[in-house]
């Protein structure tokens, strides 16, 4: 089933952004599911592989970090599991006191190298089934020393990451980046668990991450009674929490130029002042 979340990102985001984007050309020539790519092997070194039961089904996921630490749930963007959410978990993992991250593999090992994959990955996702995998995820964290486990993401994993809060017991916090669910998916006046979002002032994402979508998200957890913060950056658009040199490129060759890097590690402090406040045992 195609989450109403993917057709407004897909939509919105084809329309608004400068026509240099390589989205016109048939999926059929520009669709190649590749493998992870662009990683560092030293990076990808430090995390451990393992595959995780749900249902009738296998996933693999990815681990680094502390044993016996509070865990996180680290989700993909429209990519898959590449060098950037790569990136964010190993440096999720290396905050005071010390985290376990685990990125599962919504994607099933396939990668988006260009804005026509990314989107065709996304656009066929089983959304109910990727809620799913994060379910199991929490799970294997709390079964394997983690007494606490939050989710975080960014973009399409955003919005799933706002989602955990609505449908998944065991979630004990959020921090979501500019991502939020359709209400079909997850209604966040439903929030059980605390979340804290983070949205670029001038993402053009109707429906999905623009600065009006973050002010309805801010007071539908009003509403719902958790704790909660909503934040908005000056000047910045989508993704900006991307800055490896690869996701630099990748973000100017989408038309998005801004960067700010004060306005990052402020994002930074606030996830980590957030998830220390709610997963310290």
């Amino acid at each position: 089933m195609i989450s109403n979340c993917s057709r407004l990102f897909t939509k919105t985001f084809v329309i608004n952004n400068k026509p240099s984007l390589p989205v016109h050309t048939p999926f059929s020539h520009l669709l190649q599911v590749r493998a992870m790519a662009s990683e560092s092997a030293a990076a990808s070194s430090t995390f451990k592989k393992i595959q995780i039961q749900r249902d009738d089904t296998t996933f693999d996921a990815y681990v680094i970090g502390k044993e016996d630490a509070p865990g996180i749930v680290v989700l993909q963007e429209w990519w898959g599991v590449d060098y950037e959410i790569k990136n964010h978990a190993q440096k999720i993992s290396q905050f005071e006191p010390g985290y376990k991250a685990l990125i599962p593999d919504l994607y099933r090992g396939k990668v988006g190298l260009d804005v026509a994959e990314a989107q065709h990955l996304m656009d066929g996702l089983d959304w109910q089934g990727a809620v799913k995998d994060i379910q199991a995820s929490v799970n294997w964290l709390k079964a394997n020393g983690s007494q606490k486990v939050g989710v975080t993401g960014y973009c399409m994993g955003g919005a799933l990451s706002i989602a955990s809060s609505v449908l998944l017991p065991g979630v004990d916090a959020v921090v979501a980046f500019y991502g939020v669910p359709s209400p079909e998916l997850a209604d966040p006046i439903h929030a059980k668990a605390p979340v804290q979002a983070h949205f670029g002032e001038l993402d053009n994402i109707v429906g999905f991450s623009d600065v009006k979508t973050a002010k309805a998200l801010e007071v539908k957890l009003k509403a719902s009674g958790v704790p909660h913060e909503v934040h908005i950056y000056p000047g910045l658009t989508h993704a900006f929490m991307n800055k490896s040199p690869e996701g630099l490129q990748r973000r100017k060759s989408m038309g998005l130029t801004d960067e700010d890097d004060v306005a990052v590690e402020l994002a930074w402090t606030r996830f980590r002042n957030w998830m220390s406040r709610f997963l310290s045992p």
